[in-house]
């Protein structure tokens, strides 16, 4: 398995977990220092050193994502519980270690082997977190659960159990359903790559209560997430018993556990500062598309990101655009010496390459700007309908010189 930090670049998510597998940033100010400035330009960090549209977007069952991962060695946390351990089952009265997280995991699986045991405890920096390699006969498997607070009823709530973007992130089914305590379940069954480069599937349980408590499940039909080869054709859990395990009220006492104190981490990162509206992104893309080319998709998250599909009648074309105001910080990273700078003091990068995701023949083609204010504009375009799809096209719909006219129109000094 891989160290704790490796496996939060990999998988915060989701925060991000379909959509932005492959983000590559510094978190130790996030991880140590914990001051709100550091932390939003880190989440913002984040999302700009992508390179491209394609990895800034949080796309549902994710926005929200508790940070997953163990420390090393079998059934031991990656620091020493703080508080007074107690029972699980009991009125928690301090922490609750990773140990007996681990041992109420294996307690709520089916009959078979474990091994592979990781863990977090309640009061420790990255929030509650169990790991198992679990054998049922049938091959191993790696099983986790993730265990944070989110607020009752809030944005994130919401984004926690929202089916992600089939458009950026294709998966077998997915669906969420209301239980009759109020919570909310989503039941997703997906891959690991959604390229399919490895046929690793990712089954996974998200439930939400009432009160803010946020299980996550994770199983996968490998014993690691990554990296392991596949033993078994899927995951041992069926969603029956997936829905069981993430429902089990031992999970909700354990979240009970989580220190209130608001310096002390509980497990959820924080939200990622408020963006601009999608639906306003979208409008203005469209409105500074070509004239010859039909929009017959589209979609976005809830702030910052938006795209569209569009076909000009030779084949379907992915259009997708991130608005980031406030982004002078990660200017140096981005934009280079050789950054093509406008009158006004934009700067503008493009790029001609090929796909971030695995379709066969796939192209894309960026333009990059930043304003002296910050803001800052990337705007993506495929030669095909998504990016993990065959190339449908041999090239985009739009040209480079139209994505940098998009990029830096005037019309976005007045979004937002």
């Amino acid at each position: 398995m891989k160290e704790p930090e490796e496996q939060f670049e990999e998988r915060i998510g989701t925060v991000l977990r379909q959509a932005g597998e492959s983000y590559e940033t510094d978190r130790g100010a996030l991880l140590a220092a914990g001051e709100e400035r550091g932390r939003r330009l880190l989440l913002r960090r984040k999302a700009a050193v992508m390179g491209g549209v394609a990895g800034v977007a949080l796309v549902g069952l994710g926005a929200a994502l508790l940070v997953p991962g163990g420390g090393e060695g079998g059934g031991r946390s990656v620091a020493a519980s703080a508080g007074a351990s107690t029972s699980i089952a009991g009125t928690p009265a301090g922490a609750i270690s990773g140990d007996e997280l681990v041992r109420t995991l294996e307690k709520l699986l089916p009959e078979g082997e474990f091994s592979g045991r990781q863990s977090r405890g309640t009061d420790e920096l990255l929030g509650p977190y169990a790991e198992v390699v679990y054998d049922d006969g049938q091959g191993k498997a790696a099983v986790t659960v993730s265990l944070g607070r989110l607020a009752p009823d809030g944005e994130q709530s919401a984004q926690a159990v929202e089916c992600p973007d089939k458009a950026l992130s294709p998966y077998d089914s997915c669906a969420t359903s209301r239980l009759a305590d109020g919570s909310a379940l989503t039941l997703f069954k997906g891959y690991e790559y959604p390229d399919r480069r490895v046929d690793t599937k990712l089954w996974t349980a998200y439930l939400v209560t009432p009160q803010g408590q946020h299980v996550t499940v994770n199983e996968w039909n490998a014993p690691a997430e990554k990296g392991a080869p596949v033993s078994r054709d899927e995951p041992p859990l069926s969603a029956a018993q997936l829905e069981a395990l993430v429902t089990a009220t031992e999970w909700r006492t354990a979240i009970d556990a989580i220190p209130d104190d608001p310096k002390t981490p509980t497990g959820t990162p924080e939200a990622p500062p408020a963006g601009i509206d999608s639906e306003a992104i979208r409008s203005t893309l469209v409105s500074l598309l070509p004239e010859d080319v039909e929009v017959v998709g589209k979609g976005g998250q809830d702030t910052g990101f938006a795209y569209v599909v569009v076909d000009d009648g030779q084949g379907e074309s992915l259009i997708q655009i991130n608005v980031q105001p406030d982004m002078s910080d990660v200017e140096g990273q981005l934009f280079g010496p050789d950054a093509e700078v406008l009158p006004d003091g934009t700067k503008v990068v493009t790029r001609q390459g090929p796909g971030e995701k695995g379709g066969s023949g796939v192209v894309m083609w960026t333009a990059d700007t930043i304003r002296p204010d910050g803001g800052r504009v990337v705007v993506s375009a495929f030669n095909s309908g998504g990016q993990e799809s065959d190339a449908t096209r041999e090239a985009p719909a739009v040209t480079i010189e139209q994505l940098k006219a998009i990029a830096t129109s005037p019309k976005w000094l007045t979004v937002g």
